[in-house]
């Protein structure tokens, strides 16, 4: 079966076998390779591993693109406390759905690489935290967790090696916050998804208390086949700084909206118009969000660059989750930022006063403005506002609200303007 969203430009490797049905279970998988890089992994030494998956240049794919062989490293190696492996599935950045994607099509794609990550950093038990409401993913990933027992890649003595590892699927009941790495762990623990101060790390001070790594879905994913090809393989994709693929979740206002994977030097320009067909007929997009709702928005003319890293916070904005959003000029952009603001609001977990107070501040001026009753001094206000809360809490949840009011007053000042003045929205009706 092919998978619906599939174009020629793309370079699918961990989206390869997105809808086909034979490649869910775990024989099905083994046929397409699965598992030959656990095999090979396990042969080597840990340090061994974590070299290849450094030189491979991987970076972390749930949004804040740090080196994974680097994180691996961190972990103690001395065997005086337990090591524990988060997997990061929760998925809750506005915008993004491409970790759900992998685990419905290729759950054992993420345990091959959960396994081998296991291995590398010494952990005998490692966790999926997964959102509790991707009912239809869960199923697919016990069964797959069971097979996996089943086969003996989990377990005591792993394919004879004398590795054991447990693995536990964990669900997350709903909170945003919980998609922060500290914040997933509290959550782990038993208690409220609230994010902890750093430092101490995770890999210092973890998952009850004891040396952890959390990792994307995404970024495990890759793991079994850097391992298998090879690190020198794996940056024939991407540039210097942002080697291999990157799968992205495009939605908003595109005439084929879906998950696409790219080189990480493939130009953002063309993935929107070229891979997702651009805006609906009779459309002019207006406004880029590439990486999720919490990075700056772009203009049209912004969108000329590269998706690796570098390329675009060059251009302005963040690479973040991969959540590519397409606002055309239907929609009110303020109306737009307003419930993305809503959104923050509602799930800030009120530790930190400049996230609880200022994310509330922020929507209920946004919906002055909206209602018509907006005054001058609300957009330095909202600058204000914003510039109180960016970089002063324990987590980025309180940036997350401000980013888009900021860089919407700021590229899109006539929105904002249009409300105040005369009571009318630049939308295209």
């Amino acid at each position: 079966m092919a998978y619906p969203h599939a174009h020629p430009r793309e370079v699918r490797l961990l989206s390869k076998y997105f809808g086909d049905e034979d490649a869910i279970g775990i024989e099905g998988w083994a046929e397409r390779g699965g598992y030959v890089a656990l095999e090979k992994a396990l042969e080597m030494g840990p340090d061994e591993v974590t070299e290849v998956v450094k030189e491979s240049g991987l970076r972390g794919r749930g949004g804040a693109g740090f080196p994974a062989g680097l994180k691996w490293s961190f972990m103690p190696k001395d065997g005086k406390r337990p090591n524990y492996l988060a997997c990061n599935a929760d998925e809750s950045e506005p915008g993004t759905f491409k970790d759900r994607e992998i685990m419905r099509w290729t759950p054992h794609q993420m345990i091959e690489g959960i396994i081998i990550c296991s291995y590398a950093i010494r952990a005998q038990h490692a966790y999926i935290y997964i959102r509790g409401e991707m009912v239809d993913v869960v199923r697919v990933v016990n069964d797959a967790v069971v097979e996996a027992y089943r086969k003996g890649y989990l377990g005591e003595n792993i394919l004879g090696s004398g590795y054991d590892l447990e693995l536990t699927v964990h669900l997350g009941a709903g909170a945003y916050i919980a998609g922060e790495e500290t914040g997933l762990l509290s959550s782990l623990e038993g208690r409220r998804a609230e994010p902890k101060v750093k430092p101490p790390f995770p890999a210092q001070r973890g998952a009850f208390g004891m040396p952890t790594t959390v990792n994307n879905v995404e970024t495990l994913a890759a793991v079994p086949h850097i391992v298998e090809n090879g690190a020198d393989w794996y940056r024939q994709w991407g540039t210097e700084k942002s080697p291999g693929t990157k799968l992205f979740s495009c939605c908003g206002h595109l005439q084929r909206p879906g998950n696409y994977e790219v080189s990480l030097d493939f130009n953002l320009k063309e993935l929107v118009y070229d891979l997702c067909g651009g805006p609906p007929e009779g459309r002019q997009l207006r406004a880029v969000i590439p990486g999720g709702s919490s990075v700056p928005l772009m203009t049209v003319d912004e969108i000329d660059c590269d998706v690796s890293y570098e390329g675009i916070e060059a251009a302005g904005s963040l690479q973040g989750s991969g959540g590519l959003i397409a606002i055309d000029d239907s929609a009110c952009l303020l109306r737009s930022i307003r419930k993305m603001v809503d959104f923050y609001a509602h799930e800030s977990c009120g530790q930190c006063t400049n996230c609880r107070e200022g994310t509330v501040w922020l929507a209920n001026i946004l919906r002055r403005i909206e209602r018509g009753d907006g005054r001058e001094e609300d957009l330095p206000l909202l600058l204000d506002v914003g510039a109180n809360m960016a970089g002063r809490t324990i987590c980025p949840l309180s940036d997350s609200a401000a980013v888009p009011v900021v860089s919407g007053i700021q590229k899109f000042e006539e929105e904002f303007v249009a409300h105040i003045k005369d009571g009318t929205c630049t939308a295209v009706r």
